[in-house]
C-alpha cells in the first residue's frame, strides 16, 4: 500500500494531537513513558510533550484500567495501552462490571470516555500468549464500542470519534498494520481504489478494481486482515478473473449493518475473514446481520474464514499454518464459487 506514513507513525499523531486539545485527557500503560515509548513505540514523546498526564504503570491490566475508568467517571478522559492485547482477559471485570455498565446504570445516561488500546494478532513469532485475538470475548456487551486499527482510516479521526462517544471503546490493533504505510489520495495500489461507505472516514472503507461493476465476491474483514485479504483479491482477479470488492469497518461492533447491506447488495456471494478462531465472534455476528436481510438472493450462505482452533505456535511457519493467510481466502473463495465446498 502506498502512504504518507506509517501506521504507527498515525496513530502516534492521534495520541499527540488529543493529549494537546483537552488537558483532562490521560494516557496510562505499562512502560509507555520515553525513552521506551512503549513495546510497539506508539506513545513515543508523550511524556516529555505532557509529563503529568502520562503515568508509567505497574503491572497490573486489572488495576490501570480500574484507574482509567475512574478518570473517566471523575469527568476525565482516559487511554490505556494494553501492552499486549491477550492480557486484556485480566481486566475483563473492570470493562464488563464497571466501565461498561456505568454509561447507563445510575437512571441516567452517564459520559465515560475511555479507550482501551490492544496490540493483538498474530504474524509476528510472539508465541501462544502473546500473539492472540481476543476481540471475540468482548462482542455484545451493551455500552461498550469496538473498534480495529486499519490501514484506510486516520487515526486522528478515529480516536477523536472514539473519546466522542461517551462509552468506553476497546481498540485493536494489528501489530503487524503498526509497520505498514496508510493507504491515501483513494489508492490502494495499481489494480485498487479505496472509498468510504458514508458521508465521513468513520464508515467502513471499500476497496474495489471498478466502481460501477459488480463483483463476484464481497469479502468483509477487520483492518489487521486487510493485506491478506488484498493478497487474496489480487490473485483471484488476475489468474481466475474473479471480482472482488472489500469492505474494512473501523467501528465493529455495534456492527455497521446499513453500510454492509449497502455493500453486500450487488453481490451475489460474501464472506467474512477474521483471525479469531471460530465460535461465537464478530463474523458470526455480521454474518447473522446479513443472512438476515439478504439470503433470499445470495447464492451461497455467508462463509466465515477463521483461523484454525489451535495454541499458536511460537515458530514462525508453524503459526502460518494455524492463522488465516491469504492462500487459505483466495482457495475458500474458488471453492465456492465453484461449487466443490470450502477447504476450510
Amino acid at each position: 500500500m502506498n502512504g504518507r506514513v506509517r501506521v504507527v507513525e498515525n496513530l502516534n499523531q492521534a495520541l499527540h494531537e488529543r493529549m494537546r486539545a483537552d488537558s483532562r485527557l490521560y494516557v496510562l500503560g505499562e512502560d509507555i513513558a520515553d525513552p521506551y515509548g512503549g513495546a510497539f513505540k506508539v506513545t513515543r514523546g508523550l511524556s516529555q510533550a505532557h509529563p503529568d498526564r502520562v503515568i508509567t504503570t505497574p503491572i497490573s491490566e486489572n488495576g490501570v484500567v480500574g484507574v482509567a475508568a475512574g478518570l473517566a467517571m471523575a469527568g476525565d478522559a482516559a487511554i490505556v495501552e494494553i501492552m499486549f492485547g491477550d492480557f486484556a482477559g485480566l481486566a475483563f471485570d473492570q470493562v464488563l462490571n464497571f466501565a461498561s455498565k456505568s454509561v447507563s446504570m445510575y437512571g441516567r445516561p452517564y459520559p465515560m470516555r475511555l479507550v482501551v488500546r490492544c496490540p493483538s494478532g498474530g504474524n509476528r513469532g510472539y508465541g501462544p500468549t502473546h500473539s492472540q485475538t481476543l476481540l471475540k470475548h468482548f462482542i455484545g456487551i451493551p455500552g461498550l464500542s469496538l473498534f480495529e486499527l486499519s490501514p484506510f482510516h486516520d487515526n486522528r479521526t478515529v480516536l477523536a470519534h472514539m473519546l466522542a462517544l461517551g462509552e468506553p471503546c476497546l481498540f485493536i490493533e494489528d501489530k503487524v498494520l503498526y509497520t505498514r504505510r496508510t493507504a491515501r489520495d483513494g489508492q490502494v495500489d495499481d489494480l485498487f481504489d479505496y472509498g468510504f461507505l458514508g458521508a465521513d472516514d468513520i464508515a467502513p472503507a471499500l476497496v474495489y478494481a471498478d466502481a460501477d461493476g459488480d463483483a463476484d465476491c464481497l469479502i468483509i474483514a477487520p483492518g489487521g486482515m486487510a493485506e491478506r485479504a488484498l493478497a487474496a483479491m489480487r490473485d483471484l482477479l488476475l489468474r481466475h478473473e474473479i471480482g472482488c470488492r472489500l469492505v474494512v469497518p473501523s467501528r465493529l461492533y455495534p456492527v455497521e449493518t446499513e453500510a454492509l447491506l449497502d455493500a453486500a447488495r450487488h453481490a451475489e456471494y460474501v464472506c467474512v475473514v477474521e483471525e479469531s478462531t471460530a465460535g461465537g465472534t464478530w463474523g458470526a455476528e455480521v454474518a447473522h446481520v446479513l443472512h438476515e436481510r439478504l439470503w433470499g438472493r445470495l447464492r451461497r450462505p455467508v462463509r466465515l474464514i477463521h483461523s484454525a482452533g489451535s495454541v499458536i505456535p511460537a515458530a514462525v511457519h508453524l503459526e502460518r499454518e494455524v492463522l488465516v493467510q491469504a492462500d487459505t481466502i483466495r482457495e475458500t473463495v474458488l471453492a465456492d464459487l465453484r461449487g466443490e465446498g470450502s477447504p476450510v
